[in-house]
């Protein structure tokens, strides 16, 4: 019985005229297919290359934000540096200075001591002719008193 259970169709058995037919009703249904899948490709492609440059973004930020951390630090440190230099010829000019400073003092020093030395050979000295002159002052009244004696007696 035609159309019966248990029987297949074959090619022989559909006209060509329903085989184009059936082809034609198939052919949208897997253009469609192909458009949809090939729209979710591009979708995913899409998506893809945004998450990628999205990562390359926060990746170069992050890197950025990093090399700035580091170079705010190097830069404290060069700074730093510098104020340690400077302050270092400063103190070695003021070295200097104190150096010829307290040279100057020792030199005044010494001279003052050579003049309390000569002071106190001067002192020494002065000591020495007052003596000579009270010898030589009780030596003359001696001699003065000797000549009034003999004319009065």
């Amino acid at each position: 019985a035609p159309g019966g259970a248990g029987r297949f169709v074959t090619c022989r058995s559909v006209t060509p005229c329903a085989a184009r037919r059936s082809r034609d009703a198939a052919a949208p249904m897997l253009s469609r297919l192909l458009k949809e899948h090939q729209a979710r490709q591009s979708e995913r492609r899409e998506l893809q290359e945004r998450r990628r440059r999205d990562a390359i973004a926060a990746a170069t930020r992050l890197t950025e934000a990093l090399v700035d951390h580091l170079n705010v630090g190097v830069a404290q440190a060069y700074v730093n540096q510098r104020k340690l230099d400077q302050e270092v010829k400063t103190l070695q000019v003021q070295a200097a200075q104190f150096a010829r400073q307290t040279g100057h003092w020792i030199s005044m020093v010494e001279n003052f001591n050579q003049a309390l030395k000569e002071i106190g050979d001067v002192e020494n000295w002065a000591r020495s002719i007052e003596l000579d002159m009270r010898t030589i002052a009780t030596a003359l009244e001696y001699i003065y008193k000797g000549q009034l004696q003999p004319s009065c007696s």
